[in-house]
């Protein structure tokens, strides 16, 4: 069944998943490649491929990012995990989550089957999305993904998980080293924002609000 078209200036909750619960992300490297991808395709006509892109910045370091007029979508919070993706997207163009989805995913399953010599899909399935229903979900949401590595016990506080935009909430890091772009749906200072996410961390799973969200 075709899945219905997602709306312009919509927010979604985006999720893919490795195949069986393959570990798809093992290191530093591995995790940085993903966010870069991530960047690198919110240009709705990138001229070169992440991976041809990623040559030439080895041969001259000081190749930045193409500048892009448009983008797909806003990002407004992401979770990289070992298995899996969590992203929270608005929509800005048709078709824009599916392009920015399938160009990212296809990317770096090209990168990991060559670097581990393997062959065929990566991921379990297409993506799965929902849409995010008014701005208290959204805000709620946001607390799940970055909870994501303490509910895994991975880390014990979110801010000790470098995968994630967690950083970018409780920060004032400066707009050109951002991924996300938040502000315009959510109004966020940064210590009650910690208060907000920390102080729910033993009941990550009792967060009623996004149950319908989570899609792990």
């Amino acid at each position: 069944m075709r899945r219905k078209p997602l709306g312009i200036n919509k927010v979604y909750h985006v999720f893919s998943k490795s195949i069986a619960g393959f570990v798809i992300f093992n290191e530093h490297a591995e995790y940085a490649r993903v966010v870069e991808t991530i960047k690198y395709y919110n240009n709705p006509k990138p001229l070169l491929s992440f991976s041809v892109f990623k040559a030439a910045k080895k041969l001259r370091p000081d190749t930045d990012f193409p500048a892009a007029k448009e983008t797909l979508v806003n990002i407004i919070a992401y979770c990289v995990m070992p298995t899996h993706l969590h992203l929270v997207l608005q929509q800005l163009t048709e078709n824009g989550i599916s392009i920015f989805m399938g160009n990212t995913l296809n990317s770096y399953t090209k990168f990991f089957n060559g670097k581990y010599g393997r062959k065929g899909p990566l991921w379990s399935e297409r993506f799965k999305i929902v849409e995010v229903g008014n701005d208290d979900q959204l805000l709620h949401l946001t607390r799940y993904v970055h909870l994501n590595p303490v509910t895994a016990y991975l880390v014990d506080k979110p801010e000790d998980w470098e995968w994630s935009s967690y950083a970018e909430y409780v920060s004032n890091a400066q707009k050109n080293t951002k991924l996300c772009t938040f502000e315009r749906l959510l109004t966020i200072k940064p210590a009650p924002y910690r208060d907000f996410v920390e102080g729910r961390i033993d009941y990550q799973r009792e967060l009623g609000k996004i149950k319908s969200l989570t899609l792990d």
